[in-house]
């Protein structure tokens, strides 16, 4: 019984993670005030691609939506994100890049989110930077 409880218990814990990892992605997409479906399939790739279970996308991103809209500052969904190792890290400020960059500009809101994540998500300046360029020049 207890073995069922942990389990069960982890895999709340991991859907918070997916949906508060969705819902900042969300949000990076909107900023620019146009949530496209090249920005959500993105979103969805990257959740797939981190671990989340393809027959719950849909209903991760439709809760994450919900979040997102009635979230009024970025912490609650960082304060997760930033316990999380490197690698995962290091993904998602990819997935951010590319989401900014899918209109191929970035504008000023885009650019500010991106400097404030780099402090809340414990990114040092020149991994951001890299990683903005590389996604830039391959976009």
């Amino acid at each position: 019984m207890f073995n069922f409880l942990k389990k069960k218990e982890l895999k709340k814990n991991k859907n918070d993670l997916w949906i508060k990892t969705a819902s900042l992605l969300i949000h990076a997409a909107k900023i620019d005030q146009n949530f496209t479906e090249k920005e959500k399939d993105i979103i969805k790739k990257t959740l797939i691609e981190l671990g989340a279970e393809q027959v719950e996308i849909n209903n991760i991103i439709i809760k994450a939506e919900a979040k997102e809209e009635e979230s009024h500052q970025i912490l609650e969904f960082t304060r997760e994100i930033k316990n999380t190792n490197e690698k995962f890290k290091i993904k998602i400020v990819e997935t951010l890049w590319r989401i900014i960059y899918s209109d191929k500009t970035s504008d000023i809101y885009e650019s500010n989110l991106m400097r404030r994540l780099t402090g809340l998500l414990y990114i040092d300046n020149k991994t951001m930077g890299d990683i903005k360029a590389r996604i830039k020049k391959n976009n």
